[in-house]
């Protein structure tokens, strides 16, 4: 009867060993599929996990069901398809952050949540720009405060300017563009902001609207119109003073101007949302490398 019992609790036990893994197995999936941007299938997953007794002991799940929400509400039409998961992944979010697991998992997912805010306020600014005002209104009273707490992104890969971090813009081929970078440069420092347009703040497509219209080249106002119009280039093509775009998986979300594009290094200025007018080493940042979508030219030579 001993050897009965042992036997039994044997088997519960590498039943319970055999699900635990089987689990863990599917939160590494959901983690790798969010990390490759497939954010339907993260939905659709964590869904499924949510739907199981099983997977109660994790709040795993919860966690990447609102993250792959914020993700797709800055696709308009699905947004518009779904048009109360936004304020669902809010409270979902909020849930997980007010749990001792839940902050665990933040701290664990840090740059993932970094990224994301990056994406949101840049989405925030396109609908702006957009005069989406409606959606705008709404979108941002329900993101406010979500992210504060979280840090902004970018830190290693900006460029300071100074003697002890020269920029080598590689080869100039004419005045002009070399004119155009040096006064862009003179905007360093400039604070960002949502909209702006001129030295009192730049969002990304205000700033090179603006350093572009100095020297007589008119850009449509927003980053996407800007890439549809630009002559595209392939990137071993761009220049000095030409342009590079950014999708962070719902469309041309930011833009800034090439400073160099060597073998070493690709750095552009731009408008950041956390600093303002910086240079940024774009290879040394995992979050602008992957997010490159194209090259335009506004510039005959």
């Amino acid at each position: 009867m001993k050897n009965i019992i042992l036997l039994t609790l044997f088997f519960f036990s590498l039943c319970i060993s055999n699900s635990f893994i089987s689990q863990t197995s599917d939160f590494k999936n959901v983690e790798l599929l969010y990390s490759q941007k497939h954010y339907k299938m993260v939905y659709r997953r964590a869904n499924r996990m949510l739907d199981k007794p099983d997977y109660d002991f994790s709040l795993t799940p919860s966690f990447y069901k609102s993250l792959s929400i914020f993700q797709l509400s800055q696709n308009t039409h699905w947004l518009k398809k779904h048009p109360l998961l936004l304020e669902e992944a809010r409270e979902i979010y909020l849930k997980v952050q007010n749990s001792n697991e839940g902050l665990r998992l933040i701290k664990t997912h840090l740059t993932e949540l970094m990224y994301l805010k990056s994406d949101l306020q840049i989405w925030l600014d396109e609908l702006k720009n957009n005069e989406k005002t409606d959606l705008y209104n709404s979108s941002a009273l329900t993101l406010k405060g979500l992210f504060d707490k979280i840090p902004n992104i970018d830190k290693e890969s900006e460029i300071k300017n100074s003697k002890q971090n020269k920029i080598e813009p590689g080869p100039i081929t004419s005045k002009k563009r070399k004119e155009i970078i040096e006064f862009a440069k003179k905007q360093i420092g400039i604070c960002y902001a949502p909209s702006g347009i001129d030295c009192k703040g730049f969002d990304c497509s205000g700033f090179t609207c603006y350093v572009m219209n100095e020297f007589g080249v008119i850009l449509p106002r927003r980053a996407a119109d800007q890439e549809k119009n630009s002559k595209i280039i392939p990137q071993k093509n761009a220049k000095t003073a030409d342009l590079i775009f950014f999708d962070n998986g719902s469309g041309i979300s930011h833009v800034g101007i090439i400073i160099s594009n060597t073998k070493e290094s690709l750095q552009m200025i731009h408008s950041s949302s956390s600093k303002g007018i910086i240079i940024t080493e774009i290879n040394k940042s995992e979050y602008w490398k992957t997010r490159i979508h194209s090259f335009g030219s506004y510039l005959e030579d």
